[in-house]
């Protein structure tokens, strides 16, 4: 009952203070499943495994978490397993074989667990090194006849520590743990070794690896303009890690020719900056009947939803603006923003919705209470949603007088764009055939 009302209540959450979404053929595997994630943004990843799996989930997190006020006790009442970690006791590292132990039993009785095998929660724009330990417990629990399922998860954030982003989550090929057992007198860390080779390149196949964050904003924008050519949606997430992997390639053989790509990329985007457009609004038509329609649309969106908000924002400022601003007064790094902000968000925001009722009940009674109660969530969301809404919508008026009256400066702009796409879908295709590959590993499941 515990774990089902945790689950509804931070998935609900996360949806609110994400946009997620979710690539997966499959999520929720029946069996002994053991998840392994990329590790990016502290509480927050594991959290997001109530997103993709209805199951009972037991997670593996490290031991200091149990001893934090509130969050100790809610992973005591998930069912937790603590992993002991040379950096916070060195002391302490006897214990995981008891832990190695939880998680194989959890697995030989048919349960799910999660873990991330990285060990920390990092900032770093690369995967990295993968520890043995799920390995070990895969390998222990299939040792026990338990066909054990290991499932890479990939989570990228667009910008991690900020409300309305986006997260994806990619769930990868189930890898059979049991295919990779030692035979009778074989080495057993052979086998771990092995099988932790498989979990990272699981993990590298879905994932986002970049030699230098710099690398980012170069790679979504030639991939925005090869949308921009093609005709496809921008920001695919398999082609971005394929122009990920590209990029290394591109630069290590090839330098010359990348870093006067790179040098013309650069220019068109800051033109496209000045403008500010980006590259799929060169594509966009305005005809009359349209924009007069959105005009009328957004402005009766504008005279009925104003007061509302202006509602929302007067009595949720402090829940809406604490969180944010808890990070730069606790001085907390980048990879614990997010969990800062949105476990501060779940502890303010039950505590303002009863003072919102104690309030109501004060001036109006029960009338006053009851609309407290049952109309502060909804009232916060909805201010929520109308700052998102009209923060597009200024993004549209905006793009509509830098491009839509100015015809000149679009044609120049589609002209260069159009020049640069050519040039960035002529690398793609030369190195397409090395970059994209599909899983060769037998240990790893196609079906």
């Amino acid at each position: 009952m515990f774990y089902r009302f945790v689950r509804s209540v931070v998935s609900f959450a996360l949806r609110l203070f994400y946009r997620v979404k979710v690539n997966a053929g499959r999520a929720d595997f029946d069996g002994p499943v053991m998840y392994v994630g990329n590790h990016p943004n502290g509480l927050i990843d594991p959290a997001l495994i109530f997103v993709i799996s209805r199951r009972h989930v037991t997670f593996l997190a490290k031991a200091p978490l149990f001893k934090m006020p509130g969050i100790g006790q809610i992973l005591k009442g998930l069912g937790a397993l603590p992993v002991y970690r040379k950096q916070d006791d060195p002391t302490l590292m006897a214990k995981n074989e008891g832990t190695l132990e939880g998680a194989a039993g959890a697995l030989v009785q048919g349960r799910a667990i999660t873990l991330f095998p990285e060990g920390k929660s990092h900032s770093e724009p690369a995967l990295a090194e993968v520890k043995t330990g799920a390995a070990r417990i895969a390998l222990r629990a299939a040792r026990q006849g338990a066909k054990v399922q290991v499932v890479p998860v990939g989570l990228t954030y667009a910008e991690k520590n900020r409300f309305r982003s986006e997260v994806l989550i990619d769930v990868g090929q189930p890898i059979d743990a049991a295919a990779l057992l030692p035979a009778p007198g074989q080495d057993e860390a052979e086998a771990v070794r092995k099988l932790t080779a498989v979990i990272a390149d699981g993990l590298r196949r879905i994932t986002l690896n970049l030699e230098q964050w710099e690398d980012l904003p170069l790679i979504q924008f030639a991939e925005a303009l090869y949308a921009l050519r093609t005709g496809e949606a921008a920001s695919d997430p398999e082609r971005m890690r394929g122009f990920a992997k590209g990029i290394q390639l591109f630069r290590a053989e090839q330098s010359d020719r990348f870093q006067r790509i790179r040098a013309e990329l650069v220019t068109f985007r800051d033109h496209l900056h000045l403008a500010r457009v980006n590259p799929q609004d060169l594509k966009l038509i305005y005809r009359p009947l349209p924009v007069l329609w959105f005009v009328i649309r957004n402005l009766a969106a504008l005279a009925l939803g104003l007061p509302l908000f202006a509602l929302g924002l007067a009595l949720f400022a402090v829940p809406f603006y604490v969180p944010r601003l808890l990070p730069a007064w606790l001085k907390v790094d980048l990879d614990a923003q997010a969990t800062v902000k949105f476990f501060a968000t779940l502890l303010i925001a039950p505590v303002w919705i009863a003072l919102l009722t104690a309030a109501g009940w004060a001036l109006f009674r029960l009338p006053g209470a009851l609309i407290g109660l049952l109309g502060s969530l909804p009232l916060a969301i909805f201010t929520r949603y109308f700052l998102e809404h009209w923060r597009r919508v200024f993004q549209d008026v905006r793009t509509f007088f830098a491009v839509g009256t100015r015809a000149s400066l679009k044609a120049r702009l589609s002209s260069e764009g159009e020049r640069l796409a050519a040039q960035v879908e002529a690398v793609a295709q030369e190195l397409r055939p090395r970059v994209v590959d599909a899983p060769s590993n037998p240990a790893i499941k196609t079906g």
